[in-house]
């Protein structure tokens, strides 16, 4: 019997969050979420900012840790049943249905028990009166900021079709450039995978063999050969260990990526590596301009836009960059002004366009176009990633069976060698 300590996990409480509604100085309302430890320090911080709290609410997400270490697959409605559900809601209420029943009839269709339940639960307090973007807030783990900010504005300016157009538009380009990022991956990936494979079982089928024939003629045996033969042995008579090293290294992975410093670091590296940085600023840079146009064309505010927009975004150092920007707005200062001291992240082009936008009153349009554009950059970057790629693996694949071709063929010859 043994006991072994992996590491010890330390869960720190974070903020509640809040769905709050509050106006400013000029009576102009903002609705979006924010974590504060109470309702006072929330009231705090939105005075701090020029608003005043008119209504807070503790968003009904559960408080987790500082890492997240749940599943993708586990969290309960992925991005098609949203887009389904937007698009499907959208033709519903272009045709005249009413909200709840529109929403009855998708509760029916859905297949998602989780997406089935949340429905339901929706339908009865939008027919309480309550409206349908305060109710979509309080399940944030499914509707996103910017899915509920868009709602609310098509409510207050009762082009709610519209809003649900925009979402539809922002949800299939959001799903089509997953689709193509996760297809332009998998190439690689099957290749490693086959390779991991076939190396698992070359040191777990063919090197004892080996080994024990070497032992037997007692041979002197090279470094490299019994590094192969530790490495076979190992893994046929420790093969738990090799799971639970594995299982260490994904879960200490995970825990790692889902800290502050350690998104940082990942993100900070991904920006510098040749492959993946331009890959890494085109997508973000498509989901920037797109949210904005989204949210711009819905009548949402330049300030709220940013903060919303920069809520989505993979990248921290992209989410950040709109952060600042949102404060030298609120300063009044111009959006292409503000994005222009980020260069090293947003290309020129979209400080350009910004600019040709601000000038002409037609930012929401010329974003859109400039979205069209990144997005069709990202294509021909993942397309560009496969050719650039397979020539690396073939490489390193081929390094990989050479040494494992001398480790064992090096012993052989020596053997032979002494034979006369």
């Amino acid at each position: 019997m043994f006991r072994i300590s992996i590491f010890e996990f330390r869960i720190l409480a974070i903020m509640p969050k809040y769905f709050y509604v509050a106006k400013s100085m000029e009576g102009q309302e903002k609705a979006a979420e924010l974590e504060a430890k109470d309702e006072h320090q929330l009231a705090k911080i939105l005075h701090q900012e020029g608003y005043v709290l008119i209504s807070a609410k503790a968003s009904q997400e559960k408080k987790q840790s500082s890492f997240d270490i749940s599943l993708p697959f586990l969290n309960g409605v992925s991005l098609k049943e949203k887009l389904f559900f937007t698009r499907n809601l959208k033709v519903m209420i272009s045709a005249g249905i009413s909200l709840p029943r529109a929403l009855r009839t998708l509760a029916e269709i859905s297949k998602n028990k989780i997406f089935k339940k949340v429905l339901l639960e929706i339908i009865e307090e939008v027919n309480k009166g309550q409206s349908f973007s305060g109710v979509l807030a309080k399940y944030p783990k499914i509707f996103s900021n910017l899915f509920c900010n868009l709602i609310k504005a098509g409510e207050e300016s009762g082009t709610m079709e519209e809003s649900l157009k925009n979402l539809t538009m922002q949800m299939e380009r959001q799903n089509d450039l997953r689709s193509k990022i996760t297809g332009a991956m998998m190439y690689p990936a099957v290749i490693v995978a086959a390779m991991i494979g076939i190396g698992v079982l070359m040191l777990v089928m063919v090197i004892p063999k080996l080994a024990e024939t070497f032992r037997d003629l007692g041979a002197e045996l090279p470094l490299t050969t019994r590094i192969v033969m530790f490495l076979g042995d190992f893994m046929v008579q420790k093969w738990y260990l090799v799971i639970l090293i594995i299982i260490i290294f994904v879960v200490a992975l995970r825990i790692i990526l889902g800290t502050k410093s350690g998104k940082r670091a990942f993100d900070r590296i991904s920006l510098k590596i040749p492959v993946i940085a331009p890959l890494v600023q085109k997508t973000n840079s498509a989901y920037t301009v797109r949210t904005i146009s989204s949210l711009l064309n819905s009548g949402v505010p330049v300030t709220t836009t940013l903060e919303i927009t920069s809520g989505i975004l993979g990248n921290v150092y992209f989410s950040e960059a709109l952060q600042k920007s949102a404060e030298r707005v609120r300063k009044g200062e111009k959006l292409s002004a503000a994005l222009k001291s980020f260069g090293d992240l947003y290309p020129q082009v979209v400080v350009q366009m910004l600019e040709v936008g601000e000038e002409t009153g037609e930012t929401s349009d010329i974003l859109q176009k400039l979205a069209d554009f990144f997005e069709e950059e990202v294509t021909n970057t993942t397309k560009n990633m496969s050719s650039i790629i397979e020539p690396i693996l073939m490489l390193f694949i081929g390094g990989a069976v050479g040494f494992f071709a001398v480790s064992m063929l090096q012993p052989i010859y020596g053997v032979m060698g002494t034979i006369k």
